[in-house]
């Protein structure tokens, strides 16, 4: 594994959950939840989807996948998660 993805198998959605936090915290989300709010939902949103996406690349790909998991080992932010 090469490139983006041989640093975490979804690493995009830390680009996009990068951005919304960004965002929520600029938006006033140190004095309010509400901006918060979309980020936090889109934290939950991709980390689900990264389980549901393991499981169907699983049944899909089989041993393949397994190998890919074994060099790729973390989901979304490399060394961390």
């Amino acid at each position: 594994a090469s490139g983006w993805w041989g640093l975490a198998r979804h690493l995009q959605y830390s680009f996009e959950l990068t951005a919304a936090w960004s965002w929520g915290l600029l938006g006033g989300g140190t004095h309010s939840l509400l901006p918060l709010f979309y980020p936090a939902f889109l934290t939950v949103l991709l980390v689900h989807r990264a389980s549901r996406d393991q499981e169907k690349c699983l049944a899909k790909y089989g041993d393949d996948y397994k190998k890919y998991m074994q060099l790729v080992p973390y989901k979304i932010i490399p060394y961390l998660y």
